[in-house]
């Protein structure tokens, strides 16, 4: 059974912050756990969000979103191509429930994200915490390549290395 892929809607906050919660326990993503992860899954820079569902239950999330200031790879990706960070979309906030995965849920939430860019006429980039070996593997595996790693400080005491993706 394949995964139905849907616009998200206010009731499935609550949801999508319990398989959060359970993701961030199996995986430690997010890294840092949001202080209000209803607006976490919900950037002020969000342009659309989606849900996956699988036998009637959320497994999975997704959003597209303009790109913010702590975002690099707009930044990456505009250098490359001499291109303003205005025709970038991110994609953000990907998660699954681990009880769910196997099921391609992940990389037809990523299609429906890079889809909706597209349409939009923007260019879909992302990142991912360079720990998280899982995801880059996803990604690689999607056709995305590598725009370059960076150093974030995410905290006085804090810095993640990221490297940069963008679709291909």
């Amino acid at each position: 059974m394949s995964a139905l892929i849907r616009n998200r809607t206010d009731p499935d906050l609550s949801p999508c912050e319990q398989v959060l919660a359970q993701v961030h326990e199996h995986d430690g993503y997010p890294v840092n756990w949001p202080a209000a992860p209803d607006a976490w899954l919900t950037p002020a820079s969000h342009l659309d969000a989606w849900v996956a569902e699988l036998h009637g239950h959320i497994t999975g999330h997704i959003v597209l979103s303009r790109s913010g200031t702590e975002d690099a790879a707009p930044g990456l990706w505009s250098a490359r191509t001499g291109l303003g960070i205005e025709a970038t979309a991110v994609i953000n906030r990907l998660f699954v429930a681990p009880s769910a995965r196997g099921h391609r849920i992940g990389a037809a939430l990523m299609a429906q994200a890079t889809t909706q860019a597209r349409s939009r006429g923007l260019h879909p980039v992302l990142d991912v915490v360079a720990s998280d070996t899982a995801a880059a593997a996803l990604y690689e595996r999607l056709g995305w390549y590598l725009l370059g790693t960076v150093e974030q400080r995410w905290s006085p005491t804090r810095t993640v290395t990221q490297p940069w993706r963008c679709s291909t």
